[in-house]
Formats: C-alpha cells, sequence, structure tokens
C-alpha cells in the first residue's frame, strides 16, 4: 500500500499528507473535535486533476474514502481512519459573473468566500449562518440559510456542478446533462461523487437591516407562540429563526446579563430598508427585550455574525427534526429543555421552511420536505471534552421530549449525527427510492458511503 501512497503523490499536485509528516496532526484534525482519526492520507487536492487521482486509488485499492469541504461535518464525515481524506480546502476560488447573475465556487470554497465575493457586487444567494460552513456540503444537503424564504434553499439555487464520480470520471450535472445526478445532488448529500465545483443563481442582495434580539427566558413560549404566526405571513424577504442561547459576553448585552440563559429571534430583512422598522417592531414587541444589536449591515457581516462563539475543536452532538406544526405541546417541551442550554457555544434554532421553499416540488429535487414549517436543531456544543456525557444527554432528552410533536420522522440531513443512519430513509423521505437507483448508477459499490449514506439499489 505504501507504494500506492508513493504513486499517488506523484499523480497529485497537492500534497500527500500521510503518518509522519510533521503536518499529519494539522492536516487529520477536523471541526468536530470529538472525531480524532488517522487517515492513511490526506489528499490535499490542487484541482480536479487531484481528485480523479484520489477517487481512483481509494477505489482501486478498496480503501475507505472521505470527503471534506469546509469540514464542519458534525458526525465527522470528513476524515476517517486508515482510508484517504480528499481534501478540497485549497479548491476555494469563487468567481462571479455580475452581468449573468451567477457564481462559481470551488468545491473547497466557504460561505465567507462566496459572500466575500458576491456582496462586491450587491449580490448573494442562500446560504447558512456561519461564514466557516462549507459551500458544498450545505448546498448537497439542501441549504437553509436567512434567504429561503425569498429565493429558496441553496440547493433551489444551484445551476450546475462538476462531479468526480465512483469511477474516477469527471462530470457536469444540470438540467441538460446528466439531470438525475443534478436532481440527486440537491438535497441527496455527498452520496454520488465529489463535487469540485458549483454553479449558483445570484439576487439582488447587498445589505441587510438585521441581526439578534433578545428576550426574557420567562416569555420563551409566548416569544415561540408570536413568532410562530408571524412568520407564517410576513413577507418572504423577513429571514427569522428562534433560538435558546446563553447570552455572551457581546458589548451591546447589559454586563450584568452575561452568561444567563435567553431566548431570542435572529432577523434578516433584505427588502427595503424603509420597510424594515414596520416588519421588524412585531417582533420586538414580541416579550420583554433583553438586548438586540439589530441594524443595517451588509449581508456577509450578518452571515459571520457567530463566528466566534463556534470556534475549530469544540465537542459537537447534534439531534434535529422537521417540524409540521409547532404546537403548544411541542412549546411547552422546548421552553423545558431549552431552558437548559448547558454553556455559551450551545443552542437551539428553529428555522423557517417555508415561501419560495414550498413552492418547489417534493420530488423536483431530491430535498423532499416541500410541506413541513421549520427544521429545529439541538446543537450541542462545548469546549471540555470532560462534559460529553453530561452535554449528549441533554441533547439526547430534549429530542425526545419533542419528537412526538414533529409530525415527522425525518430531519434536515445537514443536521444528522453519526449515530442517525436507522433515520436514513426517512431523512429523504419519498424520494430514497429514486435516490437509491441513482446510487446503483453512479456509485454502485457505494465508495462514497461515509454521509448519511443511501444505499445502491439491487
Amino acid at each position: 500500500m505504501g507504494a500506492s501512497i508513493e504513486s499517488l503523490q506523484e499523480r497529485v499536485r497537492g500534497e500527500v499528507v500521510e503518518p509522519g509528516s510533521p503536518r499529519y496532526d494539522e492536516a487529520r484534525t477536523v471541526y468536530n473535535a470529538m472525531h480524532d482519526r488517522r487517515p492513511r492520507a490526506v489528499v490535499q487536492c490542487a484541482d480536479a486533476a487531484d481528485v480523479i487521482a484520489t477517487v481512483q486509488t481509494a477505489h482501486d485499492e478498496g480503501l475507505d474514502l472521505a470527503v471534506r469541504g469546509g469540514g464542519h461535518s458534525v458526525p465527522g464525515f470528513g476524515t476517517v481512519d486508515d482510508g484517504l481524506v480528499v481534501d478540497l480546502s485549497g479548491m476555494r476560488n469563487v468567481q462571479v459573473d455580475p452581468a449573468k447573475g451567477v457564481a462559481r465556487a470551488g468545491g473547497g470554497a466557504v460561505w465567507g468566500d462566496f459572500d466575500h465575493a458576491t456582496n462586491a457586487f450587491g449580490l448573494s444567494t442562500t446560504g447558512g449562518v456561519i461564514s466557516t460552513t462549507g459551500v458544498g456540503g450545505l448546498t448537497l444537503g439542501g441549504g437553509i440559510g436567512y434567504l429561503a424564504r425569498k429565493y429558496g434553499l441553496s440547493c433551489d439555487n444551484l445551476i450546475a456542478a462538476d462531479v468526480v464520480t465512483a469511477d474516477g470520471r469527471l462530470l457536469r450535472a444540470s438540467e441538460d446533462e446528466n439531470d438525475d445526478l443534478f436532481w440527486a445532488l440537491r438535497g441527496g448529500g455527498g452520496n454520488f461523487g465529489v463535487v469540485t465545483s458549483l454553479e449558483f443563481r445570484l439576487h439582488p442582495v447587498g445589505n441587510i437591516v438585521g441581526g439578534p434580539i433578545f428576550f426574557e427566558l420567562d416569555a420563551a413560549a409566548d416569544v415561540m407562540d408570536f413568532y410562530r404566526q408571524y412568520i407564517a405571513q410576513a413577507p418572504e424577504e423577513l429571514g427569522a429563526f428562534f433560538m435558546f442561547q446563553i447570552a455572551p459576553p457581546l458589548p451591546f448585552i447589559p454586563e450584568e446579563r452575561h452568561g444567563d440563559t435567553l431566548c431570542g429571534v435572529v432577523t434578516c430583512w433584505s427588502g427595503p430598508e424603509s420597510d424594515a422598522a414596520a416588519v421588524l417592531k412585531p417582533l420586538r414587541d414580541a416579550g420583554p427585550v433583553v438586548a438586540e444589536h439589530v441594524g443595517p449591515m451588509p449581508y456577509p457581516a450578518l452571515n459571520s455574525a457567530f463566528d466566534a462563539l463556534l470556534p475549530p475543536g469544540l465537542q459537537h452532538y447534534w439531534k434535529a427534526d422537521f417540524v409540521k406544526e409547532l404546537t403548544d405541546d411541542a412549546i411547552t417541551a422546548h421552553v423545558e429543555h431549552g431552558s437548559q442550554v448547558p454553556v455559551v457555544n450551545s443552542t437551539v434554532h428553529l428555522y423557517p421552511i417555508d415561501g419560495a421553499v414550498q413552492r418547489v416540488r417534493p420530488d423536483e429535487t431530491a430535498f423532499a420536505y416541500r410541506d413541513v414549517s421549520f427544521a429545529c436543531v439541538i446543537a450541542g456544543m462545548w469546549p471540555d471534552p470532560a462534559d460529553n456525557a453530561a452535554n449528549t444527554e441533554w441533547v439526547r432528552d430534549y429530542w425526545s421530549a419533542i419528537h412526538p410533536y414533529s409530525g415527522t420522522d425525518g430531519g434536515y440531513v445537514n443536521f444528522m449525527g453519526d449515530d442517525d443512519q436507522d433515520r436514513v430513509e426517512a431523512n429523504y423521505g419519498g424520494n430514497y427510492e429514486r435516490l437509491s437507483k441513482v446510487k446503483a448508477t453512479y456509485d454502485p459499490d457505494n465508495l462514497f458511503h461515509l454521509n448519511q449514506n443511501i444505499q445502491p439499489a439491487r
């Protein structure tokens, strides 16, 4: 096997980092520090040709293959013991064609790269809520973000993708080329190949009015009740999610409230600035405001606002559900468990799934859940491994309390953990059977199995 790795270094322009290299520990480290794995080699790809060579080597040698874009995979799918890692982090270029309203991002680009490049032209598309999240990983799982109510999911704005498949071919997937693969990429996760570039439709979003509004915790039930009603009929230019959050030590929060558990709504108004006050006032009036930091800002500023709370190296354990209807009983369960957020890094988010997202048919892309109201994630994140047992239990107990009220068995694949493989069929909903057939076409031997894995049809 050593000879195979040696020949791989001769075939690629990037670096093949092996055990014994002074850079090995750095190269194998991923965002979620729970995953401490030792790959046979990490191939830091410079271009699609490097990806092809690495995929071919893994395929021919029968090695497990992990694909790392932004590296944010909570289940640790971007690394593997004794296999190969395709590391795309060197492929972060973003090219913008403002006349056509299109941007093309490398497979290793993160949303901070994308937002920086597109905002220069007053353009954007739906991304995540952390700027260090990978563009590719978020999009392949669907892509929930601030702009989704107006412009759809990230995957709804995908025009084309270049994909290295399990047999080492580089294919272009679009409505006109390999359309079955293009359908599957938009919500089917990393099951079908290594995506080396993605082309997106852009929208006129430069500056927004937004930011967090924090409320007293004892008003959480009232705030959630108002939020579920208001967001359902608010203008689609309003992106807003509900959260439970320990108050971080930020200047706009009164010092005596630092460390208090609060609830809140994070807002993003992408319509005319002159309308922002009227649209946001009902949210401000939903409960007693402890602090807020809402105002005009470039869209990338909001999309990176929480980065400091979530540095690399935290311990992560998440559970999630799609929610048909946020019922009174669900709100009661949320208040009981959300009030017990263990540390400032941990949070609970409730994202709206409506507006433009629901105008796409469930079978139009692989993202099937077009008929739910919310996507909920209980994101357990903390710095000290000594707290793993207690904080993981908080996440599990919370999810067990709210899951019976979700009205669905599935959740957003980008929020799933490494212990959620038994939910895979439910997470892909009514599209699983078709996805399985596409999987059999492009990856019949399931080389790409380090993901929320779709089994190839037999």
